[in-house]
Order: C-alpha cells, then sequence, then structure tokens
C-alpha cells in the first residue's frame, strides 16, 4: 500500500519531538551511515548545509521540527535572486 500525502503527514507527526540518526534514517529512507554523514556536514558547515541536529548529552538527536524542514524541497531551496 503506498503511502497518500494525508497519511504521510499523520505518521510524520507521530514522531518524537527529538529522533535518533536511526530514527531519522528510517524516517527518511536513508542509512544510517548517510544521515550521520549529513550531521558531520551540519556541523563542518555552521549549519549551512547539511541535517541540523542538537546534542543531548552525548548523542545526536534531530528534532522533529528541523528534520521536516530538511524533507520539504521548498524550505532547501536557495532564495531567488
Amino acid at each position: 500500500m503506498l503511502d497518500t500525502p494525508e497519511r504521510t503527514c499523520v505518521v510524520m507527526d507521530e514522531l518524537p519531538p527529538f529522533l535518533t540518526v536511526e530514527q531519522a534514517a528510517k524516517a527518511m529512507q536513508l542509512g544510517r551511515s548517510k544521515t550521520y554523514e549529513l550531521t558531520v556536514e551540519y556541523e563542518t558547515s555552521d549549519g549551512a548545509t547539511g541535517l541540523p541536529f542538537v546534542w543531548l548529552g552525548k548523542q545526536k538527536r534531530i528534532p522533529r521540527t528541523a528534520l521536516l524542514r530538511y524533507m520539504d524541497p521548498d524550505a532547501r531551496r536557495p532564495p531567488a535572486a
């Protein structure tokens, strides 16, 4: 069964407020290693690119709102000049 846009919204709303890298990877249908790479990109670019995350103790967590923004193609498009 394919997800409808309505079902996808419900599933995303059911995500916890802060996701582990593994949970974020599953939500984006990416591998865990690629998702970690995206967090490293975020850190090394000072937040210009990559997947936003926060440190909770010694663990990286991806805020649900940041994940949803990252997955929104309109939000990642550079502003028109």
